[in-house]
């Protein structure tokens, strides 16, 4: 089956629902959260700016670095994890739709923990970039889709009015049970939107 991936990413996890067609119905083929940091370091690597933020400059840098390196590396292993059990159950991937917010200026560590809004920005990029260069290290087609554009996306591609879109992702939940929350509905609709524009 050809399938695609949507992905809405947290601090130290994402929410990942697959889709694809079976006879012209929508099916969720794989649905499951991922780590995004290590069991032994998530308590500061989830947030590794705030875990930075009083520290000397040079070693609030290289904790900062550790964060963003791990989060690099495990969304590369978690993607990689992913194309090896979609190729096991002879689906293709033909779409990698991540929810991204809105670009973060290219500031310094130091400019970043200088404002502690800034800290948050920066932890919000962190895990969809993360996740948005797993998925182009592995050949897939990315769809970033910024979050605020997300309703008005999902019109516009899927043809249909937002209310019509959001019963069958409803009902999509309903076929695989809980959990189905507001992560698994945004990834979904993330992932419906890269199936049709990758089709």
């Amino acid at each position: 089956m050809k399938i695609a991936v949507g992905l809405k990413a947290h601090s130290g996890w994402a929410a990942l629902v697959a889709i694809g067609k079976r006879g012209g119905e929508v099916v969720v083929v794989d649905r499951r959260r991922i780590e995004l940091v290590e069991p032994d370091t998530a308590t500061w690597a989830k947030q590794p700016y705030h875990a930075a933020e009083d520290l000397s400059s040079d070693a609030a840098k290289r904790m900062v670095g550790r964060g963003v390196e791990a989060a690099h590396r495990i969304a590369a292993r978690e993607m990689r994890a992913l194309v090896k059990r979609s190729n096991k159950a002879a689906h293709q991937i033909i779409g990698c739709g991540v929810l991204v917010p809105a670009p973060m200026p290219d500031w310094t560590v130091d400019q970043i923990l200088s404002v502690h809004m800034r800290m948050h920005k920066a932890e919000g990029v962190l895990f969809p970039s993360a996740l948005t260069q797993a998925a182009t290290a592995c050949d897939l087609n990315v769809v970033s889709i910024p979050e605020k554009e997300l309703s008005e996306r999902a019109e516009k591609t899927l043809g249909v009015p937002l209310a019509a879109v959001m019963k069958t992702i409803v009902a999509l939940g309903q076929s695989v049970g809980p959990p189905w929350g507001q992560d698994q509905k945004l990834a979904a609709l993330a992932a419906m939107i890269a199936l049709e524009e990758r089709s």
